[in-house]
Order: structure tokens, then sequence, then C-alpha cells
């Protein structure tokens, strides 16, 4: 007999008052095979298992067995099921029906009992038990058809075939017939059918998964960004251009691909030097990471954050990172005046801005002059007012044609259902389906350690650490701070894309960023400064799964009615 390499139960019970699995009522493909399993159900022991529908392949065939019942003190039993007018004709052979089909219960019902018997007991689980051979037995049922008083057939013994009389006492016949039969194997006790039931599932059993949902979304968003990056080939011949969306609207997507079709050049288009710049080191490190996977022609000149600008225009030395006069009055001048000075051959043929909204008004100045061109020089802005969570009011000094972003890609329809009270514009939601966004109320200062407790979960339900991160809206996570004082702020960021870790950070510096599953940390009040922009980034960085720990009252005065509404918040809360 070839080894079995399949087997599929379709539906598994205990039987009698105790139930201990949830029963499914299996799909039965004719009413004999419903009125069977109701008879078994009602009849068999309590210790007794039923499987319906149980199908199996072996290299040889594929077997069906209609119930495969195991009896403790009695043996393992597989039963065929033919509904209708079943007879024997005078040579002896099965016809069923009106048309009198040929049918071969006995032999159909022997083949699956040896087939599924080799599956079970070439299971390593049942070859390291220790235990002898248990009695495996077959029986044929005819719920509808009455035997003669004189029955008797060479294959099939009359206490091995029960019709429609003998319904009332299946459970009894089937425990009679298993007796009767292979009387030189044990009897299986509680544990063997235990056992038998836990082969029956399957070797190797795929365990529930998260990250395969979310790499079908995954796959259908980028999809989708490819399908919106038509958007650039339209408006090729624009050269000052504001690209606004909402969050998970592909506008980073966006600005990667149009900084490596302008260095490319496309058609009568010459390849152009390009600057790619943002705010953010963590989203710089990003970008600088995915310019790197492509051919070197297509990567753009210059890919960084603004400060990492003034590095390449020979500023080294830098105030703290809260000296705000430093970074917002006096470093932009000192960087236009280099810009200026820069050979023809260094300066750009276009620039980049991805959340182009945290630029300062200052800060423009030494990127237009960086461009070979000022008055006609590529000038590309994409940007979400709705995410400016810094006191500047930057615009650059050129006027720009807008665009707008009107779909969410990313995000689950849950998520950005959440969050969308709070972008710039109503979006309409093509992220696909997730889980629901959970919300784990407490006050403030319990945030933090109910956050770390939603991250354990979010492992325990499955999630690799390297997509689950936990943001804070108010003060940084100890990990966060004892990371950036062991690594220094590039190390940190580098950390993101660690394989092994949970990334803690704030959402100050995620602005660009997303993880597939985040807690959120709504660890402040409703003081905190310019805390609905925060509150929206952090609710946006999540693309599949979303938890959000923090005070009721405090989501409802930062966020509004909508956004506790679709968290679930009753009305007051």
């Amino acid at each position: 007999m070839a080894a079995v390499v399949g087997v599929r139960p379709y539906a598994a019970a205990m039987t009698g008052d105790r139930v201990v699995d949830e029963v499914v009522e299996p799909a039965f493909r004719t009413e004999s095979e419903r009125l069977v399993w109701q008879e078994l159900r009602r009849q068999l022991p309590v210790d007794a298992v039923v499987l319906p529908n149980l199908r199996l392949t072996d290299e040889e065939l594929d077997h069906e067995i209609d119930f495969f019942v195991m009896i403790p003190g009695a043996g393992l039993v597989a039963v065929e099921v033919k509904g209708g007018d079943v007879r024997i004709d005078a040579d002896g052979r099965w016809r069923q029906g009106r048309r009198a089909k040929v049918i071969d219960p006995v032999g159909q019902v022997r083949r699956g009992k040896y087939a599924l018997r080799d599956y079970v007991e070439q299971d390593p689980r049942w070859r390291d038990s220790s235990r002898r051979h248990v009695r495996w037995v077959h029986a044929v049922v005819l719920p509808f058809s009455r035997l003669p008083a004189d029955f008797a057939h060479p294959e099939c013994p009359r206490w091995a075939v029960s019709d429609r009389d003998d319904l009332p006492r299946l459970a009894e016949r089937l425990a009679d017939s298993a007796r009767r039969q292979e009387t030189g194997r044990r009897a299986p006790d509680e544990d063997d059918v235990a056992l038998v039931r836990e082969i029956l599932t399957g070797r190797g059993v795929l365990e529930p998964d998260p990250g395969a949902e979310a790499d079908e979304r995954q796959a259908r968003a980028d999809r989708l960004t490819r399908e919106q990056a038509m958007l650039l080939h339209v408006t090729r011949l624009l050269r000052r251009v504001e690209v606004r969306g909402g969050a998970g609207s592909g506008k980073t997507v966006l600005a990667l691909t149009q900084a490596k079709e302008l260095t490319r050049g496309q058609g009568e288009r010459r390849p152009q030097r390009v600057a790619l710049l943002c705010y953010s080191i963590g989203l710089a490190a990003y970008l600088r990471r995915e310019v790197a996977a492509v051919p070197r022609r297509h990567r753009p000149a210059f890919v960084g954050c603004f400060e990492d600008l003034a590095r390449e225009l020979g500023i080294h030395e830098f105030a703290a990172r809260d000296d705000t006069d430093f970074w917002e009055q006096r470093l932009a001048p000192r960087m236009t005046e280099l810009a200026q000075a820069l050979p023809d051959g260094r300066k750009f043929d276009a620039v980049i801005v991805d959340e182009a909204q945290d630029f300062a008004d200052d800060w423009w100045r030494p990127l237009m002059s960086a461009l070979r061109d000022p008055d006609e020089g590529g000038v590309y802005a994409y940007s979400d007012e709705n995410q400016r969570i810094f006191a500047r009011f930057g615009r650059p000094p050129v006027e720009l044609v807008p665009l707008v972003l009107d779909h969410n890609l990313r995000n689950t329809q849950q998520i950005a259902t959440v969050f969308q009270p709070l972008a710039p514009m109503r979006m309409s939601l093509r992220g696909g389906d997730g889980p629901d966004v959970r919300f784990v109320a407490c006050r403030p200062d319990e945030a933090m350690d109910l956050a770390n407790d939603e991250v354990e979960a979010l492992l325990d339900e499955g999630w690799p650490a390297k997509d689950v991160a936990l943001l804070a809206v108010g003060s940084r996570h100890q990990e966060q701070k004892e990371r950036q004082d062991r690594r220094g702020h590039q190390g940190y960021w580098d950390s993101f894309w660690d394989e092994d870790d949970v990334f803690y950070g704030h959402v100050l510096g995620c602005k660009g960023l997303e993880r597939r599953a985040v807690v959120l940390c709504v660890n402040a009040d409703d003081t905190l400064e310019r805390a609905t922009e925060k509150l929206y980034v952090g609710l946006s960085r999540a693309t599949d799964r979303l938890v959000v720990v923090g005070d009721p009252r405090v989501l409802r005065a930062v966020g509004g009615d909508a956004v506790a509404r679709h968290l679930g918040l009753a009305a007051g809360a």
C-alpha cells in the first residue's frame, strides 16, 4: 500500500450529552448521510468520536469515507452509506437506484479503511507511542433499504451491514461489528482514540499567520500604487508641482518613483541631477535604503534629510537638536550661501521634498539656490497639511500646481476609518479588509505599561517582532531612549529594519514610515502641543493591525467625536 499523503476531516465532534468541541453541521450531499449522522450523534456513547466526510489521498487513489467512528472498547469503524434502493442481483453484484447502477460499497469502504489505517500507523506519533495494533473494521449502512431475513453475502455478513430497520440500534450494531472483526487486535482505549484524532488533523499543520494576509494586502497596495504612478506620466511636462494627499495615499512611493524616473530620463527628457529630501532622519534612512536597491543610473544624486544636505554643502558643526534658533534661523542662510557657490556640475536640475509640510520657509531658500536654473528647475513637494506637527509654516517661494491624491491604499479599511476624520480630505478607502482596531482604556500614566502588554499580545498572535512597533504620543519609551543613547540617532533609526526586534519610537519621528502592527500609546493629556496632528500621525502608521492605548476622554478631546465613535467609545466617555 502506498503511503497516504493527505487527509482532511471535514468535521469532528464528541457524541452524546457531553459536547467537547463546538459542533459544526457538516455539508452532506445526500439525505441518507444526514440521517445516519443524526442517528450516530444521538446514539453513540459520550467517549466516542465520529468524523463525517473523511477524505484522504494516497499515491494510488482518492478515498472518501462517509463516516469514521471511533468507539473506545470496541474498534475504529469505517462506514460506507448507500442511500435509495440498494439490492444484489443474481450474479452477486450490488446495484443502486432505478437505473440499477453497479456499485461496490464493501470494496470501497475496505480500501478506504486500509488507506486510513496505513496513514495513522505510519505517523511518527503513533509509532513512537509503542502502541500495539488496534482493531480497524468496516461496515455498510443502507438507511432506506430493507434486507431480506435470510440475507447473506460472502464479503459482507449480515452483522456488518445495517438497513433501515437497524437504524434505531446503529451505534450498538457498529460496536458489535467491531468486536466480531480482527479479534487478534486489541480494542482501542480513549487514549488511542485521542491520538488517532490528533493524527487526522495532519502533520506540519499550518498555524494562523497574520503576516500572510498582510502580505496579500501589501501586494494589492503595491499594485494600486503602481497604477497611481501613472499620474507622473500625465504631469511629466509640469516642472513645479505640489502633490497633496492624506496618510496612506502613497505620497512617499510616488516621490521615490519620480526621483528615479527624473534621474533616468524618459523619452525626450534627458537624465537629470535630482535631490530627494525629507525632514526626519527615519524617513531619510528609508529613502536611502530604497534607492540603494535600484541600478546606479536610476539613483538620485542626493538622498537625505535637511541636515544631510547641510553636510553635503560643507557644514559639519551643528547645535543641539533642541536649539530651534540654530535649526530654523541660522542654518538656512549659511546653507544658501554655500549652495549659491556650488559649481554648476554639483547643482541639481530638480528637488523633490517628501513630507514638505515640515519644511520652514527659510529651508526652501538653499534648495532653490542649489538648482542650476532657479527659474525653471523642477520643484516637487509632497505634503499632508494635517500632519504638520511642528510650529513652522513654510511654503516654497514659487507657485506650484496642486494635485490631489484622494485614495488611501496602504491601511486596512478598519484603520483608515478611524483616522479619516482627521485627514485633510475625504478619502476613498481601498486598502482592503483587516482586523478591527482595538482600544484599551486607561489613564495616561498607565498607558505605557499597558502598551507593553499589548506588544506582547501581538507577538503571541503570531506577528513577527520586525512587523511590530510601539509608538508614543507623549514621553518616549525607555527602550527608545536607551537605543538612542547606545547607538546614536543614525544607529537608532537603522534599527527600524532589525529583523528580530520590536521598534520603539515616537510619532514625531515616524512620519512617512509604517509598520504592519502598531501599538499607539497615548501617554499624554489633551494639552499636548498639536495633539490632534500627532494623533493623526500615530493612528495612520499601522497598515494592518492597530491597538490604541489611552484615556477615552483624551482621545475624544483630541480626536473629536468621530474618531471616538470609530474607536468604539461610548457617548460621553
